[in-house]
């Protein structure tokens, strides 16, 4: 029981922790949309924004649920005291992304040279330098998450999301103050500039604690099993992603760029609100696989009650200050960026209705029902993908709010439903009352 305590403890800190960061880091990157969006404009903002969520959507993907596969396995190897397996997941991981990022980068190059002539010289420069940045935004997906795997929440997430939004500031301005122009493919520039130096900053750092929690040892492997639970949880990774940029990509098929601009911008300042659930996913997903490992059954409940009572809390307060102070934030993009205040409204709400239904991805994945969740994050990606396209052509960009706001907590209520019926563990805030 003490060593439940105590892992409760711990992992409210790192929660706490994660969220001071990530709240520092959406400052930083709200900063950075605002100088970007002042720089390049409100129609130039919106190609930046579409080129940017490509490298989101396929640099993730291109770990293959890898970047979450190793905060489940390596926890669960070193409590079953088999090191070796660990040292085989970490190095076997690095390389396996590292080869499928450029694989993917190379692919994405065949499909340019291609169709650029279709998609426009606007598009096609920022396009080029993207694929340069796939493999550096991949390989520093993997570290996060191998620093995650170890509980260095600090090191997981600041270089990502602290120090590479400084970085791109610094590069941006540089680049202009050089004689660059301000647009969609030097911003991009400045992008690759910062996601190399900080991955560089991160991997030294990681490498040195690697080195001292894992000495060097014999490796082992098991790829049958890592792959067998890695690719769905790749597949929810991608419909998580999905869900994320599905509503920019269809937007920017119906609408001007300007209005993508608009509503990219009102996804930024959601960030505020979006990074409490992520903390207390940092902070808690590792150990609900450690407690699992070591049969503790009433620690993981107890953390599974803990994270969301204490995340819909937090997400709750945040949405009520970020709607507080939403004029102002959007203000400060520029002329014409007021108007997304009803749009900020409707995702925030979403968020916090999400919130209340709990961890449910994180239990599922943790605990070996990846596959029931890829199946829900599935159904929800094709739910929203329908929604925008009925309301977007109607509505404009308060169809697209809609239609994510929906998506996003019909995929927690159905999550939250799976955990209860396979696992017997209930995520939602009520839980346990």
């Amino acid at each position: 029981m003490a060593g439940g305590v105590a892992t409760l403890a711990r992992a409210q800190r790192s929660a706490l922790a994660v969220l001071a960061i990530r709240v520092l880091g959406a400052a930083i990157a709200y900063g950075v949309q605002v100088l970007l969006a002042r720089l390049l404009g409100r129609a130039e903002y919106g190609i930046y924004a579409a080129v940017w969520i490509w490298v989101a959507i396929l640099g993730h993907g291109a770990l293959w649920g890898v970047g979450q596969s190793v905060y489940r396995f390596v926890p669960h190897h070193r409590a079953s005291g088999e090191p070796d397996l660990a040292r085989g997941f970490l190095a076997g991981g690095a390389l396996f992304v590292l080869a499928s990022a450029l694989l993917v980068a190379a692919l994405g190059g065949v499909l340019l040279w291609l169709g650029g002539d279709r998609l426009g010289a606007a598009y096609t420069a920022p396009l080029v330098v993207a694929l340069l940045v796939l493999p550096l935004f991949a390989l520093q997906d993997y570290a996060e998450g191998v620093a995650r795997a170890f509980h260095w929440t600090a090191l997981a997430i600041a270089p990502p999301y602290l120090l590479r939004p400084a970085l791109i500031v610094l590069a941006m301005v540089g680049l202009i103050a050089a004689g660059a122009p301000a647009d969609p493919a030097v911003a991009m520039i400045a992008f690759a500039v910062a996601a190399a130096a900080s991955l560089a900053v991160q991997a030294t750092m990681l490498l040195a604690r690697l080195r001292r929690e894992l000495p060097a040892g014999s490796r082992a492997y098991r790829p049958r099993l890592w792959a067998a639970a890695s690719l769905p949880i790749a597949l929810v990774d991608l419909t998580t992603l999905g869900l994320s940029y599905v509503d920019v990509l269809i937007l920017s098929l119906f609408l001007p760029p300007e209005a993508v601009g608009l509503y990219f911008a009102a996804t930024r300042i959601l960030q505020f609100v979006a990074f409490v659930p992520y903390a207390a996913s940092a902070a808690t997903a590792g150990r609900f696989a450690e407690a699992r490992a070591m049969g503790d059954d009433a620690t993981l409940r107890a953390l599974v009650r803990q994270a969301v009572r204490l995340t819909t809390l937090a997400t709750l307060t945040a949405g009520a200050g970020v709607l507080a102070v939403s004029p102002l934030l959007l203000a400060m993009f520029g002329s014409g960026f007021q108007g997304g205040v009803g749009l900020l409204a409707i995702l925030v709400a979403g968020v916090a209705l999400q919130a209340a239904f709990g961890p449910g991805e994180d239990v599922l994945t943790m605990l070996g029902a990846e596959r029931v969740c890829a199946a829900v994050s599935l159904a929800a990606l094709a739910l929203a993908a329908a929604l925008n396209l009925a309301l977007i052509p109607i509505l404009g960009p308060t169809g697209a709010a809609l239609a994510m706001a929906g998506a996003g907590v019909a995929r927690a209520l159905g999550l939250a439903i799976a955990a209860r019926r396979r696992l017997g563990i209930a995520t939602h805030v009520l839980a346990g009352r």
